[in-house]
């Protein structure tokens, strides 16, 4: 026999039951099938949410590299000079 597990949780127990009845499977493959069914879920919208983010880094980076070619060359970003005095305040 494998694992066990024990919940104790009526309210757990209840849905548990009721999926089983509505499926016609076994309390335990209703339940091995239920949290199989949620995993894959969760792992899929972290691959999701990993692929948007590096999307978004991507496009960042784009942006900042476009920005680039309309930048004077040799200007830096400290060129600030005249909006900004040697301390750094606003003029």
């Amino acid at each position: 026999m494998g694992s066990q597990l024990n919940i104790k949780s009526d309210d757990a127990y209840a849905l548990a039951s009721r999926l089983s009845e509505l499926t016609g499977e076994s309390l335990t493959t209703a339940v091995t099938t239920a949290l199989r069914e949620r995993l894959e879920r969760e792992e899929r919208l972290r691959v999701v949410a990993e692929v948007e983010r590096q999307t978004l880094i991507a496009e960042v980076l784009a942006l900042g590299h476009e920005l680039r070619r309309h930048v004077e060359p040799g200007t830096s970003s400290a060129d600030h000079e005249e909006i900004y005095g040697a301390d750094g305040m606003p003029q």
